[in-house]
């Protein structure tokens, strides 16, 4: 079957199998920051936004975004610079293997709610799973980060 869609603001027009996961799709176009880490989309590692929605690309036929937008972190390099230093600086990036989905999700709830309360931020990225922190130097990182902002920091293209 054919499928046409946007991957990262290139348009790709392209015959796959009905049964090809989006995960696959993204990665056979050398989208390598979406990792396969549980397959049973629990653990965010694949996340791409679909029309500037997360979604969990392990659970999704590549079939479902034809005529659609799909962005991986490759393609929100600007976006994501800044706050992959504040993981950095907060020591939440040990192995770094977590790192793309938490960055992806962390966009998507900060362009949802630009001022979370801390439940909202553990609410939103519970189902980034990291098995190297306890979550608390993510928590440290967005915080920092928000601060940076309401100083006067802007996302990076913005």
């Amino acid at each position: 079957m054919q499928i046409s869609l946007i991957l990262n603001g290139k348009k790709i027009i392209e015959d796959i199998a009905p049964d090809l996961l989006l995960i696959d799709f993204v990665r056979n176009h050398k989208c390598y920051s979406v990792k396969r880490g549980c397959d049973s989309s629990v653990c965010g590692l694949c996340t791409v936004f679909l029309d500037e929605r997360p979604v969990l690309s392990c659970g999704v036929l590549a079939a479902r975004a034809d005529g659609h937008r799909v962005d991986t972190l490759e393609g929100l390099q600007k976006e994501a610079e800044e706050f992959g230093a504040f993981l950095a600086d907060q020591g939440a990036d040990q192995c770094g293997f977590c790192n793309p989905g938490m960055i992806m999700n962390t966009i998507a709830l900060l362009r949802e709610n630009p001022k979370p309360s801390d439940d909202e931020i553990k609410e939103y990225l519970a189902g980034n799973l990291c098995r190297c922190s306890g979550y608390e130097g993510q928590l440290r990182a967005i915080r920092a980060f928000l601060e940076y902002k309401k100083e006067g920091g802007a996302l990076c293209g913005q």
